[in-house]
This record gives structure tokens, C-alpha cells and sequence, in this order.
């Protein structure tokens, strides 16, 4: 018995190695953790359980007989996070730079299979350089299976993704398809196509992290929703977002002990400029509307004319989408539009409730705007808002002109409680615009054209740009005085609580993709 425990001591230490030594010195002089360290960081102490610890693969061509690593370069398991049960995958790029194989994929799917059935996040760690090339289409076949789970789990689980070095070719559409990805700054890339191949085929010179780094990800094409300065970053923020969501599409969010107090917030108040046209900081509304210090903004450095995140409010997890005046005075264009919508499903799908706050002039007009397909795009937005069936409150702060009052979650299409601060102007445009169109003719014969655009615009003001004509017609629940948004929301939400919302029977929609 004795010899028999020591082998499998001796198997499990071997597993624990990975690679070996040297490829481990080599991982921490990239400032990198090895895959074992990620998991044993991100979980409660203890309480990791890991599944598949000796499998290996079943390659002989090419000499891969005599290359035999226990796991195959990745570690899968579960165990918990802050108590609450997740099951997770970490690539080892110590082994075959985390090559994917034919049994590395099934270890990865197995758990995936139990996160579903089980109703628990799936967690992946991803340090990968793509499919093992020894193994030709199994690898390829691999990756179609996980393919494959990522969207059936899609909407029933919550997916996580954080991208914690070199991941290439079929390594990026399984985060691709995950809800939230993250991606660590100096050490992560993500690309279809390496920098060798692009510069072949196109003749174009750009360095891996030009072409796929956490910062053109972050900002550029929006495929990361978080950077972190570091490995262990890049883990609290996984547990930090894990927190604000539920364990599946079946469960709300937990609700921290909270004591309702007066809610009065009196600095919302002073926050919207007397000059319509100066722009302000949304964020400082937002801030005086939650729970302090709540706030977890996500593709934060990505289409910045429009805020998403999540936050507590009376200790309930709530999903934000708020226009931003201080960059492109809050328009909604191609990539806020994205942006906003695949949040806002990400929302109805695990049962969090929303908030939106809206000050938008309008989307953004141009030959480049309409020629990227600004109508489609904007029409996912206004699809998700449509389509959501969670508790939905809109707050008007200032501007909402045109169909981008509409889209940001009009009484018309569904929101349950749609406030108004008093410096709300709800209107067709501007009252500069629409003057200069309804008063055309008046205004040229007029002696003095400027001063009666400026009369033309004040009388149009007063007649439109203001919250009470839509209040008048229900479009507004209410009319509210800033410093009472809180408790008004607070509320509102827990009134809401137990909403129940019937949909046509149907497959399922068809969102403008």
C-alpha cells in the first residue's frame, strides 16, 4: 500500500509542476503567475477541487509520445469564491504554451457541462497560444466543442473571461462569446492573426501589442470589458464583478443588509449647469444616486459617450446605463449603441434590475456614422431596451431629443417608472434647431433675423424643451427634484421586485446583428 500512495504522491507532484521548473522561472520573469497560482489565488482558501489532474494526451505523432505532461496544460475544478460556488479553468502556458488538444478540451468542456447543471459561473483563464498543431483537426475539434457550450450556457450561467497572456487564432471566440472579458496590460494579447502573418498578407508592420493589447482591446475595438495592471489586478477584479451578479439566470443577485435612512442627496442638486449647452460629468450623478463607493464601471475607456456598470442601491445590485455629456456631448453613434445594448441584455438575461439616466441630444449625424451602419447599430439598443423584461427605470436629467429619447428606455417601449429631473428638456431637437425650421420664413422677414431666432427659441423652449408637456401626457411618471432621486429609486426598485412580464411565444428574436 505504501509504494501504491507513494506513486500517486509522485503523479500529483509531477502535475503540480507543470512544465518544469525552468518554464515556471520563465512565467514569473514575465511577471506572469503560473496557472496553479491564478486558481489558488482566485479561490477561498481550501477549497479548490480539481478535476482531471492526470490526464494526458493521446498523441504519438511527431514524438509527442514522449512528451507527457499530468493535466495537459490546464488546471479545471471548482470550488468557491467569497462562499459562493464556481467552476473555473486555467491554462498552463508552461505546457505546449498552453496549446489546446483533444483532451485539454474535454477537460475544459466536462466542467463547463457541471457549471450548467449545477446553475454556478463559469470562470476561464486563458493563457493560450491556440490549437496544438500536432494534433491537426482533433485540436481544431476541440475548440468547436467548447465553442459549442459557450453558447448554450450563454444566458443561463454567468461566463467570465479573463485573458492572461498571448492568446491567438481559436483561443480568442470562446472569450469572444463569454459575457465579460478581461485582459492584463503588457502581458495579454488577443488577436485571430499574429503580427508575422498580418505583416505577409498585408504588407502591414505592427507590434503584437498595436495589434491585439489590452489597451487597443480597451479602447479601440471594445473587445475587452476591463484591463488590469497585473495578474493578481485582473483576479480581485473577477471577484469583485462576481459579486454584483447571481449565481445563474434562475437566482437574483443577493441583497446586502441595508437600512433605509432620509436618502435625501443633496450635491445631486447643483450638478447640471443653468448653460444647457456645458457639459458635466454623469458619473458625479451616478455616484450621488447608489450606495457609496458601489460603482463597477465596465468598457469604461471604450465609447466613453455612454456609461455602463453595475452599482448597489439600498444594498440591491442594479445594472447602470447613463449618457456621458462630457465626451461627445452624450450622442449616441455606433459604439455606444453596442456597447449599451449587449449590457443592457447581459442584464435581463441574470435578472438585474436597470437604471438608465438620460441626458442625449441625439445620435451622431455624419457620412462616417451612416456608413458604418448607425441605424442597424442603434437599432440594437433600442432592441435590447424593448426586448428586456427586468425592472426598468429611466431618469431624464437634461436632454432627450428626437428618437434617442425613444431608444434610451421611453414609457413607449416598455420602462416601468421613467422619472424627470426639472432641468429636463424632452423634445423633438434643441430649440435652436427647431426654430430655425419652424419660424424659417418669419425669421428671414424679420428686420432684425438673430433677435427673432433668439425670441423663436425661447418661445419654443417654453413650450417644449421642459418635462411637463410628457409629464401632462404620462410619458413621465413624475417630475422629481434631484436631491430625491435616491429614495424615489430605492422605492421604486423594491415596489418592482417581484415584476412579472409576459412575451409572445417564440424561438426567439431576431436582433439586428
Amino acid at each position: 500500500m505504501k509504494s501504491k500512495i507513494e506513486e500517486l504522491n509522485d503523479k500529483i507532484a509531477q502535475a503540480h509542476l507543470g512544465g518544469g521548473k525552468d518554464r515556471i522561472t520563465k512565467q514569473h520573469q514575465k511577471k506572469k503567475l503560473t496557472a496553479r497560482e491564478r486558481v489558488e489565488y482566485l479561490m477561498d482558501e481550501g477549497s479548490f477541487e480539481e478535476i482531471g489532474i492526470l490526464v494526458t494526451h493521446r498523441t504519438t505523432d511527431f514524438g509527442m509520445a514522449k512528451e507527457l505532461y499530468y493535466g495537459d496544460g490546464v488546471i479545471t475544478g471548482y470550488g468557491t469564491i467569497n462562499g459562493r460556488l464556481v467552476y473555473v479553468f486555467a491554462q498552463d502556458f508552461t505546457v505546449f504554451g498552453g496549446a489546446l488538444s483533444e483532451t485539454h478540451a474535454e477537460k475544459i468542456c466536462k466542467v463547463m457541462d457541471m457549471a450548467v447543471k449545477m446553475g454556478a459561473p463559469m470562470i476561464g483563464l486563458n493563457d493560450s497560444g491556440g490549437a496544438r498543431i500536432q494534433e491537426g483537426v482533433r485540436s481544431l475539434g476541440g475548440y468547436a466543442d467548447i465553442f459549442y457550450r459557450n453558447v448554450q450556457a450563454s444566458g443561463v450561467i454567468p461566463q467570465l473571461s479573463a485573458i492572461m497572456g498571448p492568446c491567438a487564432g481559436g483561443a480568442v471566440y470562446s472569450p469572444a462569446m463569454t459575457d465579460f472579458t478581461m485582459m492584463v496590460e503588457d502581458t495579454s494579447y488577443m488577436f485571430v492573426t499574429g503580427p508575422s502573418v498580418v505583416k505577409t498578407v498585408t504588407n502591414e508592420t505592427v507590434t503584437a501589442e498595436e495589434l491585439g493589447g489590452a489597451s487597443t482591446h480597451s479602447t479601440k475595438s471594445g473587445v475587452a470589458h476591463l484591463t488590469s495592471a497585473n495578474d493578481v489586478e485582473c483576479l480581485e477584479d473577477i471577484k469583485k464583478l462576481l459579486s454584483y451578479l447571481p449565481q445563474s439566470n434562475k437566482e437574483t443577485t443577493a441583497k446586502l443588509p441595508y437600512e433605509l435612512n432620509d436618502e435625501v442627496r443633496e450635491q445631486l442638486a447643483t450638478i447640471i449647469p443653468d448653460n444647457p449647452n456645458k457639459p458635466y460629468d454623469m458619473h458625479n450623478v451616478i455616484a450621488g444616486i447608489i450606495d457609496e463607493d458601489s460603482f463597477f464601471e465596465v468598457h469604461k475607456n471604450y465609447a466613453e459617450n455612454i456609461i455602463v456598470g453595475f452599482a448597489r442601491l439600498g444594498g440591491r445590485s442594479i445594472g447602470i446605463v447613463a449618457n456621458q455629456p462630457m465626451y461627445l456631448a452624450g450622442v449616441l453613434d455606433v459604439n455606444s449603441s453596442k456597447k449599451a445594448a449587449r449590457f443592457t441584455r447581459f442584464c435581463d438575461c441574470f435578472n438585474i434590475p436597470l437604471l438608465v439616466l438620460v441626458d442625449v441630444p441625439g445620435f451622431l449625424p455624419g457620412t462616417d456614422q451612416e456608413w458604418h451602419g448607425i441605424i442597424v447599430h442603434g437599432a440594437k439598443l433600442l432592441y435590447a431596451l424593448s426586448e428586456a423584461t427586468v425592472p426598468r427605470i429611466t431618469v431624464i436629467t437634461r436632454k432627450a431629443y428626437g428618437g434617442a429619447y425613444d431608444v434610451m428606455n421611453s414609457k413607449h417601449i416598455g420602462a416601468d417608472m421613467n422619472y424627470a429631473w426639472p432641468t429636463a428638456e424632452i423634445a423633438v431637437m434643441g430649440a435652436k434647431g427647431a426654430s430655425e425650421i419652424i419660424f424659417k420664413n418669419e425669421i428671414n422677414k424679420a428686420e432684425d433675423p438673430a433677435a427673432k431666432l433668439l425670441e423663436k427659441e425661447a418661445e419654443y423652449a417654453r413650450l417644449f424643451a421642459n418635462p411637463y408637456t410628457a409629464a401632462q401626457r404620462g410619458f413621465v411618471d413624475e417630475v422629481i427634484l434631484p436631491e430625491d432621486t435616491r429614495r424615489k429609486l430605492i422605492k421604486a426598485y423594491s415596489m418592482l421586485e417581484n415584476k412579472v412580464s409576459t412575451t409572445p411565444d417564440r424561438k426567439h428574436g431576431n436582433i439586428p446583428l
